[in-house]
């Protein structure tokens, strides 16, 4: 099993939903994070001020899929939240040792 954290731009989130659940993802958890990479932050106006920030807002998308199909996962994430500019996000994947159904008790990709 595979733990695929992907971190996109907050208004492609619908597409790479939609995108995950044409290839049969049951499930995904969505968080609000805010970070920077070469992007170095942002400047905004806020009351005619203008001030900077260091920290640009993201979502991270966390999936745990089966081992077969973490590429089509991935492939899809990417061109779903692929924009073309810089700040698209990053997409990570991780091993994952054991998955647990806290309901049923089932483990391993069944329990998915």
């Amino acid at each position: 099993m595979k733990l695929i954290v992907a971190i996109i731009k907050p208004f492609k989130l619908d597409e790479v939903r939609e995108a995950l659940s044409a290839l049969g993802v049951q499930g995904m958890t969505v968080t609000e994070v805010k970070g920077f990479g070469r992007q170095k932050g942002q400047t905004e106006i806020y009351r005619g001020a203008e001030y900077s920030t260091n920290m640009v807002p993201k979502i991270k998308v966390e999936v745990v899929t089966t081992d077969d199909l973490a590429d089509r996962v991935i492939e899809a994430v990417q061109q779903a939240a692929n924009s073309g500019a810089i700040g698209d996000g990053k997409i990570f994947t991780i091993d994952v040792g054991q998955a647990v159904r806290i309901r049923t008790g089932e483990t391993g990709d069944v329990a998915l």
